[in-house]
Formats: structure tokens, C-alpha cells, sequence
């Protein structure tokens, strides 16, 4: 890449960052190279009658990652640590490893309450030589994880109270106002368990300073989340309904943000109760993979449990759009690329789609099987790795490094109805002058998705399921329960390729590559 490209490339996608993020990277620069490093020594001044004596009602379990004997599994991956744990473990890249410091372990079903307190000794022990330890992302899990097992097993331990109002400390100073998003509500997230923990009122100033803004912009009218990752949106509702447990629970600070949390909670469940697929799964669509996220089951159920109501609004600024019969699910992506401040979580995906058929997944986006910056990467949030139109190639958006983008499609939305939308992406046009318009027309026995490039030749991208058998025959392809039929194509290729359904998980599968110019119809009937 030429050095005009690699700047045009970071003109676009500095121009959209918000000033606040600015500032804050260039504080955190200085810090970096001129600062002296944030201390972690525990804070001795923690006095018991501060302390909170909390309720906290039975949450989700979090996912058995922990085996005794040093030995975890994140993401697909195990490590068995024979002469202590490397906080530090570089070989399995840096989301294993921040994994490793989250502590979500400690909440999984079958620990024993000595094998927490002795994984939380040895990070202490070691906690001098961690320099994952300043990252402010893992603080503020590793921080809620802490406060829930001690508030679980009534531990009361003034030397890892210390230590946990250290971590606190440590993120005033590296509050992520760089990133924003999902990261900063965490932050908000980890302030308020600490406020309750410790009755701390300076620590509940800094929640809801985060919290009441950044909840009141993340959570869409139809309740989702704005980074439109459904994966991400389950563990944000899974944090929205551990704080409303909190709060709810417990008579601090007035019960002040009970109403709001109260009120995103039941939007958000709403979301996932209109997006998740009759067999239980999300969309894989931006960054997503299963056994990340509680399911979508587990939170309602949770929800339910905490006396919450589903609040379901109709689907609208999140983009996606859900059209159902008996025998298909279908839906379909016209968002924005999002948000657009943040949109690291996003792939060049516009106007993508997924279809399940008899409650199977038959038509599925590519998946997410890491973050790691490579060529499976670039490739996983490629255009050509959904179920959406290329032309030569090229992404729809500018989509580089492990959670960049640069210039990015917008979308025109020309008809929003329930059993028919249609829009356009001009995401082509400033190399190719045409845009990319997608009607899908929805009906009882199937669906009819028009492409149009307006003259110029593309590929139309169809993924399918693992095991997804199906024939061939001439512009026909006919599976066991559904037949598909293309119109106006040049030309059916199929390829091998591959489904990423978790982290560090790929499974062959084939795809189908259909060239056109100028229109393309394909109609889908399922029975």
C-alpha cells in the first residue's frame, strides 16, 4: 500500500472518532512514554465499617474455564500451567490471555471456595510481574468477578479488600474515554459493584457518570445494543441485569439508577427475544461466535427470575430486520456500519443475511474465530465472507488492522415494511460509481431477493451450513426441505470454504459464488 493510500486509509477512520477520544489517547500517550507507571500496592486504610453486607441474587454461572490443577480452557484453547500461572502467557494471543485475567472462573458452577481464594493468592503473589494487570478492560471484569465470589461465600478479607480497591483506584486513571463503547460501560460497570461493595459515594459518582450516558446512547430504541454484535449485546444484558440484581437488592445510593436499569434490561431482552432464532442461537453477524455470551435461554430465564418484564419493540435502529413463517427465519442486515466512533466489532457485512430453515441454520455468516491480526481475520470480516454482493472483490467497507475501519458504506433505506424491505449501500461507489441495492420480499413458502448494480458485474456470496446437503442442477439448487433458484446469473461456482460457529473453531463447509451483471434474482422456497 502506497504511503497516499495508507494515509487516506487513516484519514478515514480518525475523522470520525469523537474529540473526547481524542484527548484521551493523546493523554494516555504522554502517560505511556513520559509518565511514571500506575502502582498497584493495595490500600491498607479499608476500613470494615464501610463495608457492605450485600445481597446478591443467583446469577448466570459463568462457563467452566478452570480445572483443577492450573489447567484452563478459553476460546477453544487449554493451557496446563505446571510451575505457576503466567499471568502474561503469550502463545495463544492477547484475548486468551486477557481471558486468563478476567477471573470469570471464580462464578463457574463447580469451584470450590479454596481454589478461588487460591487463584486470587497467586495473582497477588505474582501481581508485580503482570503487566496485563494495568489493562483497564480485564480490571474492570477481573473487579466484578472478585466482588460477586466474595459476596457469594461471604468472604470479608481485609488484604483482598486491599488489593480490590487498588484495582479501583487504577481505573479512575485509565478510564477507556479512548474507546468508548462496550469498554467503558464495563468501566462504569466494575465502579458501581465497587460502590456498593465498599458504600463508597465517590466510587458511585464515577458509575454514574458512565453509566447514565453511555446506557441512555448504547441502547438502541429496538433495544440493542450499538455495536450491533449480538454476542455483544447478550453480555451487555447479562451486565445490565447483574447491576439491576445489585441495586435492586440492596438499599444504597437511594436505589437511584434502579428505573434506568430496569428500563434498558427489559428493552434489551426484548431485542434478543425478536433477533434469536426459534432453536435458540444469535446471528453470527459483525464480531460474534457462540460460547462467549450467556445464551439468549439463560437470560431470559435470568430475567425472569429477578421479576423483569420483556419489553419487544418493533426492529429499527439496530438495521436488522426479521422476516418469519413456519418453516424459515430470515434476517437481514441494513445498518449502519456502527457505531461510528467505534466500530471495531464491525464487519464489511451491508446488506448481508442469514437464513434458518426448519429450525436449522442453512444459509449462515462466516462466524468469528479471532482477533488476532491476520489474514483469517481480514478474511472473517471480508465481504465475501457474507451472504451480501461484491464486485471485484473489494470490501464494502474499508475494513483493516484487527478492529479498524476506515472509509464505510452507508445505507438508503427505500422500503421498510414487515414482508418487504429494500435498500442500497454506496459503498462501491466511489471506486466502481454504482451502489448496491438489496430488495427481500418475504412470503409463507419462501423468499425473493433482488440484486441490483445498476449495469456492472458482481458476485452474489451464499454460505452454507456444515453437512448442508444439497445438488446442483443447472441455475437450481435443490436441498431436502428447500429449493433455490437463480435468475439473469452468468454463472454458479461452487467453493470450499469454512464456518467459524466459536473462537479458535473453524469447520469446512462450501459456498456459493454467483456471477451477474447488472440483476440478479434469487428465490428461496422452503417445505
Amino acid at each position: 500500500m502506497s504511503y497516499i493510500k495508507k494515509l487516506g486509509l487513516l484519514f478515514n477512520t480518525v475523522r470520525y472518532l469523537k474529540p473526547i477520544q481524542i484527548r484521551y489517547r493523546l493523554k494516555y500517550f504522554i502517560k505511556n512514554r513520559f509518565g511514571k507507571k500506575n502502582s498497584f500496592e493495595p490500600v491498607t486504610t479499608v476500613s470494615i465499617d464501610n463495608l457492605s453486607i450485600l445481597k446478591f441474587q443467583q446469577s448466570i454461572y459463568n462457563a467452566e474455564t478452570f480445572k483443577s490443577g492450573n489447567s484452563f480452557t478459553f476460546l477453544n484453547l487449554n493451557h496446563t500451567f505446571s510451575n505457576g500461572i503466567d499471568w502474561n502467557f503469550p502463545n495463544y494471543g492477547r484475548l486468551w490471555t486477557y481471558n486468563l485475567n478476567y477471573f470469570e472462573y471464580l462464578n463457574q458452577k463447580d469451584i470450590s471456595v479454596n481454589e478461588g481464594l487460591k487463584l486470587i493468592d497467586e495473582y497477588i503473589k505474582t501481581i508485580d510481574n503482570n503487566t496485563t494487570r494495568q489493562e483497564p478492560y480485564p480490571i474492570s471484569l477481573r473487579i466484578m468477578n472478585w466482588i460477586r465470589f466474595f459476596i457469594t461465600n461471604g468472604i470479608n478479607d481485609l488484604s483482598y479488600n486491599g488489593y480490590l480497591l487498588a484495582q479501583l483506584q487504577l481505573l479512575r486513571d485509565l478510564k477507556e474515554y479512548h474507546l468508548l463503547g462496550n469498554h467503558l460501560l464495563e468501566n462504569g460497570f466494575a465502579f458501581l459493584f465497587g460502590a456498593y461493595y465498599f458504600n463508597d459515594a465517590s466510587l458511585y459518582k464515577e458509575a454514574k457518570s458512565i453509566l447514565v450516558p453511555e446506557l441512555i446512547e448504547q441502547i438502541l430504541r429496538d433495544g440493542a445494543h450499538f455495536e450491533l454484535s449480538p454476542m455483544y449485546h447478550n453480555l451487555m444484558t447479562n451486565r445490565v441485569l447483574d447491576c439491576y440484581n445489585l441495586v435492586s437488592n440492596n438499599n444504597l445510593f437511594d436505589k437511584e439508577l434502579l428505573s434506568l436499569l430496569k428500563e434498558k434490561a427489559e428493552v434489551m431482552l426484548g431485542f434478543i427475544k425478536k433477533i434469536t432464532y426459534r432453536n435458540g442461537d444469535i446471528p453470527l453477524m459483525n464480531d460474534a461466535a457462540f460460547g462467549v455470551a450467556p445464551t439468549s435461554k439463560e437470560l431470559l430465564g435470568y430475567a425472569k427470575r429477578l421479576g423483569l418484564h420483556i419489553r419487544e419493540n418493533e426492529l429499527s435502529d439496530s438495521g436488522y430486520r426479521k422476516f418469519e413463517s413456519d418453516n424459515y427465519e430470515l434476517v437481514f442486515d441494513i445498518g449502519e456500519v456502527g457505531p461510528t466512533y467505534q466500530p471495531g466489532h464491525a464487519h464489511a457485512d451491508t446488506l448481508s443475511f442469514e437464513l434458518h430453515i426448519n429450525n436449522r441454520p442453512v444459509i449462515i455468516d462466516t462466524g468469528t474465530s479471532t482477533y488476532e491480526v491476520n489474514d483469517i481475520r481480514f478474511y472473517e470480516r471480508s465481504t465475501r465472507a457474507h451472504n451480501t454482493v461484491t464486485i471485484n472483490g473489494e470490501n464494502s467497507s474499508e475494513i483493516w488492522a484487527g478492529h479498524r475501519v476506515g472509509r464505510r458504506a452507508h445505507v438508503q433505506v427505500l422500503v421498510d415494511e414487515p414482508n418487504h424491505v429494500k435498500a442500497r449501500h454506496d459503498g462501491y461507489n466511489k471506486h466502481f460509481g454504482v451502489d448496491h441495492t438489496r430488495e427481500i420480499i418475504a412470503m409463507i413458502s419462501g423468499v425473493i431477493i433482488k440484486d441490483d448494480l445498476n449495469g456492472k458485474t458482481g458476485v452474489a456470496h451464499l454460505h452454507f451450513a456444515p453437512n448442508e446437503v444439497f445438488e446442483k442442477v443447472g441455475n437450481e439448487v435443490i436441498g431436502n426441505d428447500y429449493k433455490i433458484v437463480f435468475t439473469n446469473h452468468q454463472s454458479i461456482e461452487i467453493i470450499n470454504t469454512y464456518y467459524s460457529p466459536e473462537f479458535n473453531k473453524r469447520v469446512e463447509c462450501v459456498s456459493l459464488n454467483i456471477s451477474f451483471a447488472g440483476k440478479l434474482t434469487t428465490q428461496i422456497m422452503c417445505y
